[in-house]
């Protein structure tokens, strides 16, 4: 039996906090960044925590059973 692998691509944009959620950047912060506004921009900073409905798919990415 192969061992199972986590997928690279989760593991390198998503963090577990320590009482088991999963943080997560917002998107639309990396480029094109003159149209937006300074609020828009600002809160785009902050880290979000990924939502339940997306916990299941993740769990599965990150391998956390």
């Amino acid at each position: 039996m192969p061992k199972v692998k986590t997928n690279s691509g989760a593991k390198k944009r998503f963090t577990l906090t320590g009482t088991g959620k999963v943080k997560r950047k917002h998107a639309y912060k990396s480029h094109i960044l003159t149209k937006k506004t300074k609020k828009q921009k600002r809160n785009l900073t902050h880290a979000a925590i990924v939502d339940q409905t997306n916990m299941r798919s993740l769990r599965e990415m990150l391998l956390l059973r």
